[in-house]
């Protein structure tokens, strides 16, 4: 690739990238999606939740909005992983794996999160097919099958809140001594939600599809679906940026996208933790727009 300098670079070419590539296509702006193919999703069978797509696979929704954007000649696309971000006097440098070094006026990060697996033999294996994180782009499929929930605290307690709604053959997975208040265990026994604090030695699945949880105590309890609160990181060190991150590890933002480093927008899961296709679509379109907006005031 010649040219190295763009009104725009998009680190991660996923939904909320090619959204916001889109919005700034349309607006005549040369941009740089960086992207190297391997969204958080690459493992989940359908997408739901998303009006006109509803039921495809991540993949082919990816793939129909690449060809979209790539309809506007001003929208480059590079395959390849981002190593180093870093604010220029005029903009920003971003630097590949390969390192090559390409340069922006506004840089935009899109580029998702990367979710940390427990140690537990199969939970990765069934990672968004059967151990799933989000009850309105999964929960439908698996309505009134024999669910978990592996969680503890505040977030398993709320959690148990929003799955009941589906099943009521539920069993919330502390994987260890629970820490809920005496308020919250009483709530969840009057609703018949069994509380399990064993600690998980195995998920038994077939190709993906859990079977049973094995815990080191060698009980079993057979289950069909597990929703699941795990750690996750940035795909991106965001450190020689010095944006603010929030308590929860997200890139902090404002209500136009931007964050808290000037020409600095970020949008998608990296910014929040209702990780939908829907969501990412509709945040990079804003954020699209704004750097947009905000290149037409710096020229004008």
């Amino acid at each position: 690739m010649e040219n190295k300098n763009f009104d725009v670079i998009i680190t991660g070419g996923s939904y909320s990238g090619l959204s916001a590539a889109m919005a700034l296509g349309r607006s005549l702006r040369n941009v740089l999606v960086i992207d190297n193919g391997k969204p958080c999703n690459r493992q989940t069978p359908h997408s739901h939740n998303f009006v006109t797509h509803d039921g495809k696979t991540p993949a082919e929704i990816a793939k129909l909005a690449k060809q979209d954007v790539g309809k506007y000649d001003t929208v480059r696309f590079y395959n390849g992983t981002v190593v180093k971000t870093s604010k220029a006097n005029k903009g920003f440098v971003i630097e590949t794996s390969t390192g090559e070094k390409f340069y922006a006026k506004k840089l935009i990060l899109a580029s998702g999160v990367k979710d940390i697996m427990p140690d537990i033999p199969g939970f990765a294996e069934c990672w968004g097919i059967s151990v799933i994180h989000c009850p309105y782009c999964h929960g439908y499929e698996v309505k009134n099958e024999i669910t978990g929930i592996l969680s503890n605290g505040d977030m398993a307690y709320e959690f148990s809140k929003l799955i009941f709604n589906l099943t009521k053959n539920l069993t919330l997975f502390t994987n260890g001594k629970a820490v809920l208040s005496d308020e919250q265990l009483e709530k969840l026994k009057n609703n018949n939600i069994i509380l399990n604090e064993d600690e998980i030695k195995e998920v038994k699945h077939e190709n993906g599809f859990i079977q049973k949880i094995i815990f080191k105590n060698g009980k079993e309890v057979p289950l069909q679906a597990l929703y699941a609160k795990i750690p996750f990181e940035q795909n991106i060190n965001v450190d020689d940026l010095g944006c603010e991150i929030t308590e929860q590890g997200f890139i902090k933002v404002d209500i136009m996208q931007k964050t808290t480093v000037s020409g600095l927008f970020a949008c998608g899961d990296t910014v929040t933790m209702m990780r939908s296709v829907a969501n990412a679509v509709a945040q990079g379109n804003f954020a699209g727009a704004m750097v947009n907006k905000e290149l037409s005031d710096d020229e004008f």
